[in-house]
């Protein structure tokens, strides 16, 4: 029989053990992007965040309905971009049904629906039924972003119904990139373009451009974006659950990051760190209950890092 002393130091062995089998699962942090500005915004300054603390992060590049069968599987742990009204179906499918967990709404106020050049705008375009009165001059297209891409599967859904007569028009499907240079290409020549625009990003400050009115059926009024995490995340590893519940964005703030991004061609993570040092009092509120990987004060640990 084993003496008291010696079972006490076997329950200890196997404590510890659990306790770095914990710490390796929630060590790397697998967060997820479609490729969109506003989104490696957020996951650099939640990156930044979780490296100063003794975490990693590891971001893939994913379209929509991956990044959610990710999340459900539990091969994503967050996704910083859960843009409403424009994902709702996903999110009835994935998030109503309990498989996928909505932690925080992290940003408010968003637009997002189909935009024109503010020329165009003042030539009569300021509604979605007008689009159709101009077929010719938009050459009866209408540019999106990646394939599989919610506000893709809106503007398909208005082609398919004919909704304000534009059954006989093409969706150009292509990445955020392809379809910001069209867009930059038809203002350079003065052309006509309609386009998939939203706020935050650098779209608003480069471009004169206006939003269209009459699309709230299916693109919403003013949105919301979300952080939602696989099922049991935040109890397994609730330090980093907390940071993600803390963390909270402005339009302002994305937008200055994202400009920066596109003006002074540095990466996302220098832009994020320049923009800290210049807003030091937007981090506390993001540590509030939380600490380091190792316990220690995860302020202080932030600051050294800047």
């Amino acid at each position: 029989m084993k003496s008291i002393p010696t079972l006490l130091m076997m329950g200890a062995v196997m404590f510890g053990a659990q306790a770095q089998a914990e710490d390796a699962a929630c060590g790397t942090v697998k967060l997820a992007d479609p490729g969109w500005s506003d989104i490696s915004t957020t996951n650099a300054v939640a990156g930044f965040l979780l490296e100063s603390l003794g975490y990693q992060s590891k971001v893939d590049t994913l379209s929509v309905p991956i990044v959610f069968g990710g999340l459900k599987d539990g091969k994503i742990d967050a996704f910083l971009g859960n843009w409403m009204p424009a994902q709702q179906g996903y999110y009835d499918e994935f998030v109503k049904s309990g498989q996928v967990i909505d932690l925080k709404q992290n940003l408010s106020g968003t637009e997002f629906t189909l935009a024109v050049p503010k020329y165009v705008w003042e030539a009569g375009v300021k509604d979605f039924g007008d689009l159709a009165k101009h077929a010719g001059k938009f050459n009866k297209k209408v540019y999106g972003i990646g394939s599989g891409a919610p506000g893709n599967q809106s503007i398909q859904k208005i082609i398919d119904g004919n909704e304000f007569n534009l059954g006989d028009w093409q969706l150009v499907e292509s990445s955020e990139q392809a379809m910001l240079a069209q867009v930059g290409r038809s203002v350079k020549r003065n052309q006509w373009v309609v386009f998939l625009g939203w706020t935050p990003h650098p779209m608003n400050i480069n471009y004169d451009m206006k939003y269209l009115t009459g699309g709230e059926k299916y693109f919403g009024e003013a949105g919301t974006v979300h952080t939602l995490t696989r099922k049991g995340y935040a109890e397994q590893c609730p330090n980093v659950g907390r940071l993600l519940s803390n963390l909270s964005f402005t339009l302002d703030m994305e937008n200055a990051i994202m400009n920066e991004v596109v003006e002074k061609k540095t990466s996302y993570a220098d832009s994020v760190q320049n923009w800290l040092k210049a807003n030091p009092e937007a981090i506390e509120p993001w540590l509030q209950g939380v600490k380091t990987k190792d316990g220690s004060d995860a302020l202080a640990a932030v600051k050294a890092k800047l």
